[in-house]
């Protein structure tokens, strides 16, 4: 009981920071430039981890793998509680592993479900732009393939679908089963 506790509040602060991680890689790899309150929230979040690691892992190929590598390590960290547990370190490595590709995953279908309810509720809310900006790599493939249907864009709901079949996948390649 008390393990299960001390996941909750690890995952809740792992998730928050790892989030923030992630999405300023994601900013910085597709050139989305954030509106002021979310590049405070996300650089402030972030910061403390970030440039100690660009000492050791300078941004190349124009991505900040320091944000990628740091989100990783606060899901390596937040992982690390199953040692608690008795997990033995490679699998809690390999737990690792993927919970940071189902952050990935889940960060996108995020997004996504963010763009859906902007365009249902308010198309135009400040925020809006710069979320269709950061789906939009990964929307552009899909409206290729999947008309328009009635004036309905349909690629929110097959990328959220993509996206399952990727967790899915995931699982099997990790589990087996």
């Amino acid at each position: 009981m008390l393990i299960s506790i001390i996941k909750l509040i690890v995952d809740a602060i792992a998730v928050l920071l790892g989030g923030a991680l992630l999405l300023r890689f994601w900013m910085q790899a597709i050139r989305v430039r954030p509106p002021s309150s979310v590049a405070q929230f996300t650089f402030q979040l972030s910061d403390w981890l970030v440039r100690p690691l660009r000492r050791i892992v300078p941004g190349v190929g124009g991505y900040d793998w320091a944000s990628l590598i740091g989100a990783f390590l606060i899901v390596l960290a937040a992982t690390s509680v199953l040692f608690l547990a008795g997990w033995p370190a490679p699998a809690v490595l390999l737990a690792a592993c993927q919970r940071f590709l189902e952050w990935i995953l889940y960060g996108f279908m995020a997004l996504l479900v963010i763009e859906a309810i902007f365009s249902w509720v308010n198309p135009h809310a400040p925020l809006a732009p710069f979320v269709r900006a950061l789906n939009e790599p990964l929307l552009r493939p899909i409206r290729r393939v999947v008309p328009l249907v009635g004036n309905l864009d349909l690629s929110l709901l097959v990328a959220i679908i993509l996206l399952q079949i990727a967790l899915l996948l995931l699982g099997v390649a990790f589990t087996g089963h």
